[in-house]
């Protein structure tokens, strides 16, 4: 049983995806420091001294001057700044990805189906090495 599932651990990749978990999880805090510590400080300049941790809507009708001190006195508050913070960190790790995905997934189509077993060849081939049906048509095309 522990074979099988070593087996199971090296041929489905696990460790390669725990792998990229951890690498996924360690870019998150980069890039909400990245948000919370560089870029929100010179936005909320820009929109005149906002600061987005401290935007909150107060339940309980007392009036707190930062949203701490109404966590520390268990107030209600809807902390809408953090969302907009975590928004923001969303959207740059959503780039991100995109951009090395971007990088790693080819966009040319360098393959084509078999017609007779649907297996994946070079478009060049003019013999499927699976099926060994000879393919006519162009290289370009399917044949």
């Amino acid at each position: 049983m522990w074979s099988e599932f070593k087996d199971f651990l090296l041929k489905t990749n696990v460790l390669s995806l725990a792998l990229a978990f951890i690498i996924g999880v360690a870019l998150a805090a980069v890039v909400t420091s990245l948000v919370k510590d560089i870029i929100l400080p010179p936005v909320g300049l820009l929109l005149g001294g906002v600061d987005f941790q401290n935007m909150f809507i107060d339940l309980s009708g007392k009036h707190y001057a930062t949203i701490k001190a109404a966590n520390d006195a268990g107030a209600p508050v809807i902390a809408y700044g953090n969302f907009i913070n975590t928004v923001i960190v969303f959207i740059i790790v959503a780039f991100v990805v995109f951009l090395i995905a971007r990088m790693l997934v080819k966009t040319t189509t360098t393959t084509k189906a078999c017609p007779h077993c649907a297996m994946d060849i070079p478009l060049a081939a003019t013999r499927c090495p699976f099926c060994t049906a000879e393919l006519r048509g162009s290289a370009q095309g399917v044949a």
